[in-house]
């Protein structure tokens, strides 16, 4: 059984950061109290060398609460602005080898079309209860079938039809020792698309003066569910709108992945990517092998798989580069994770329109999704996603971003 929460020993470079300078707490209260006292309530700021978090009650609204929105920006300027709602990241800024910043999440610029019907595909969201497909919307657990949405052809996706992108988190900010942080929080009630058991969620987004994001999950339960919760970013180095991701060169660390059937429902094989189109394990560009006359490229269509990365204990360990070639812009992934979804942006078609106004056509974007595997509940065989009453929930990835 999963518990995960005996597993988080960060690495060293993650123990490393030091405990810098910080404006005095009761300074900060002041200018609290006094944002408050010149009627700017609606706004919560604190700065502290160099790194900001701010705090802000938008005029959107969700099911009659208002929608917040927080940014983190740390001492290198990389700004981070995320959502209440879904906890969404809905820009990310970072610069190129030059110094030249861009936002390299898809996204939009207006709150209402992350709450358009038909839903945009979880760009940039949490997912929750489980990140993932599960076959046929059904598992059993404790000899008992439960029964899910089926939201995704015959399947259950990304946690059915009102998941964790899909709802109202509480969010609070905080300036650790670590950096700039934006906590998400909240409850998911039993039977919430037909999960069992109450699961108490929480998000953690901290962005550190070493330019990393660092992404943790923490749940409990008061009764035995599948949890497996993610990040759902499309990133597209380049900048925002700048076109597609084919060019762009993508390291993946490890040897097998996971074969789907027609429904992109694990086979139950791991399969190895030695001579196929899924070897990424040296530097390879995304369009290079795409378009191969491969029977699982051709189920995608494109690459949407789980990969098994090669790990060597239960700390974060290295699973992902990726690198814009033009831009010089590197994101590098490291996750307690043991899977990895690569999905190349295949079914996005042009329809939607960014907030730099330019369409999002097929590859636009990619998602890098820290995972256990898909349709785990259903395959005795794959990693436990069952959280016990007692245990918790505890998952680490780090996104450190540099330019080469």
């Amino acid at each position: 059984m999963v518990t995960r929460s005996q597993h988080l020993n960060p690495p060293p470079r993650l123990q490393r950061y030091g405990r810098q300078t910080r404006a005095p707490r009761n300074i900060i209260a002041a200018m609290l109290t006094l944002l408050r006292c010149t009627g700017i309530a609606a706004i919560a700021s604190t700065v502290a060398f160099g790194m900001t978090v701010t705090k802000t009650t938008t005029k959107s609204t969700y099911q009659g609460k208002p929608i917040e929105m927080v940014t983190l920006k740390n001492k290198n300027g990389i700004e981070l602005t995320a959502i209440s709602y879904g906890g969404i990241i809905t820009s990310l800024k970072i610069p190129d080898r030059s110094g030249k910043f861009a936002d390299v999440v898809l996204g939009f610029d207006k709150l209402e079309n992350y709450r358009a019907d038909p839903p945009p595909p979880f760009f940039g969201a949490i997912i929750g209860r489980y990140g993932n497909r599960i076959a046929k919307g059904k598992f059993t657990l404790g000899g008992k079938t439960y029964t899910l949405a089926t939201n995704n052809g015959p399947n259950h996706l990304h946690g059915g039809n009102k998941g964790f992108d899909k709802q109202l988190w509480s969010v609070t900010t905080k300036d650790s020792p670590d950096g700039s942080q934006a906590i998400f929080t909240r409850t998911s009630p039993d039977g919430e698309e037909g999960y069992p058991g109450t699961l108490q969620a929480r998000v953690t987004y901290t962005l550190t003066d070493r330019n990393e994001l660092i992404l943790d999950y923490h749940a409990t339960t008061d009764k035995p569910t599948p949890v497996n919760l993610t990040q759902h970013t499309y990133w597209n180095l380049a900048g925002e709108g700048s076109g597609d991701i084919l060019g762009e060169v993508l390291t993946i660390n490890a040897d097998r992945y996971t074969p789907v059937d027609d429904t992109l429902i694990p086979t139950g094989e791991l399969a190895p990517v030695a001579g196929t189109p899924f070897d990424f394990r040296q530097p390879t560009a995304i369009g290079a092998r795409i378009d191969q006359n491969n029977d699982q490229l051709k189920k995608g269509p494109g690459y949407d798989h789980n990969w098994v990365l090669n790990r060597k204990g239960s700390g974060v360990e290295f699973a992902a580069r990726l690198t814009d070639p033009k831009s010089g812009r590197t994101l590098e992934i490291a996750t307690t994770e043991p899977g990895l979804q690569f999905y190349s942006g295949n079914f996005l078609d042009g329809t939607l329109k960014g907030a730099s106004g330019k369409p999002y056509a097929k590859h636009s974007g990619l998602c890098l999704e820290t995972q256990h595997f898909p349709d785990s509940p259903n395959q005795p065989k794959f990693p436990s996603t069952i959280l016990q009453p007692g245990k918790s929930y505890d998952s680490r990835t780090v996104l450190t971003f540099s330019a080469r």
